[in-house]
């Protein structure tokens, strides 16, 4: 029984060191500009389930770098990445929802996609979250909500978003710059739990 259960253990440890390898030859290929070779490992790595493997093979195939370009392909893959909470590949979707690549356009979806990169921090989702609210495109426009995700992403030192946050307080008034303001306070205090 013993020599069973080590077997098993030796088997899917194994199967992850082999994840590991496959993923840092890819990023060492991808590195050097050898695509094509980069795409082949991040290929293995992500029909394996790594997450890392499936956001970097979906950035290949919306680029065309080492496979054909394949909008709907790169969704695939961003979409798998994006259900495990890889915040890049949850950027990426939204980016194509908001552009209509591989998927009919629909700014609900880039919402929500935008919105759960943005509350892992990821800067450039807070960004384009701030732009949605601004334009009231997917919700309802809102410019305390735009300027609360204009200066998330501007404190991480995104230049459009300080430009946006200081385009967006000449629609405001002052007491709506003192909300948004107590919300960021708010959103970086709770480490992004609960906002929207």
């Amino acid at each position: 029984m013993r020599i069973v259960i080590s077997l098993m253990v030796w088997a899917v440890m194994g199967s992850n060191i082999a994840w590991a390898g496959e993923l840092e030859d890819g990023i060492a290929a991808y590195m050097r500009q050898d695509y094509r070779i980069a795409a082949t490992y991040f290929r293995s790595a992500a029909q394996r389930g790594n997450v890392s493997a499936q956001s970097k093979l979906g950035m290949m195939y919306s680029s065309g770098q080492g496979v054909p370009q394949d909008y709907v392909e790169s969704v695939k893959w961003h979409q798998l990445a994006a259900q495990q909470g890889d915040a890049s590949a949850q950027y990426n979707l939204g980016v194509m929802y908001y552009r209509g690549q591989g998927v009919a356009q629909d700014y609900v979806e880039s919402v929500k996609w935008y919105r759960l990169a943005a509350q892992q921090g990821y800067a450039s989702a807070q960004s384009n979250l701030g732009v949605m609210y601004f334009s009231g495109q997917g919700v309802a426009q809102d410019y305390v909500r735009a300027h609360l995700w204009f200066n998330l992403a501007s404190v991480s030192g995104d230049a459009d978003a300080i430009k946006n946050r200081d385009m967006v307080v000449t629609h405001m008034t002052t007491q709506q710059i003192a909300e948004a303001q107590a919300m960021a306070r708010t959103c970086e205090h709770e480490k992004m739990k609960g906002c929207n």
